[in-house]
């Protein structure tokens, strides 16, 4: 008879690791935005939400990629802690492209801001993700 729960311990201690990664990650880039990202969104500013929500999926693509690979636990933190950097260098680059009127655009919620930061944060996730399979 198969043990459906045998990988039960594992799943207990790596989960968590990740979602302390995830956690991390998502205060860290509040903190990095100009903007009151939270706040906004409470105040039903979609603009904001989506940003938030593209980052938030982007790393965890990045998470979950270091996971199926890591060969120990603080292989994955310090993997983690690389993409955790890659994907706030990618609202750098993004926020340079998109103007110093960035942040303007966001508190008054410019969909298209918003849009653009997600699928920005989503291909870098996604690139991240894929170049930390090797």
């Amino acid at each position: 008879m198969t043990n459906y729960l045998a990988t039960l311990p594992a799943f207990l201690t790596w989960f968590p690791v990740c979602a302390i990664l995830l956690a991390g990650f998502a205060a860290i880039y509040i903190r990095v935005t100009p903007w009151a990202e939270l706040r906004l969104i409470r105040a039903g500013n979609v603009a904001a939400a989506v940003s938030l929500a593209g980052a938030l999926l982007g790393y965890s693509l990045v998470v979950a990629s270091v996971m199926l690979h890591a060969v120990s636990r603080v292989d994955l933190i310090v993997w983690g802690i690389v993409g955790l950097v890659v994907q706030v260098a990618a609202f750098y680059v993004a926020r340079l492209l998109l103007g110093d009127d960035l942040p303007h655009r966001m508190e008054n919620g410019q969909l298209s801001s918003g849009i653009m930061l997600a699928a920005t944060s989503l291909a870098a996730g996604v690139l991240n993700a894929a170049t930390m399979a090797f």
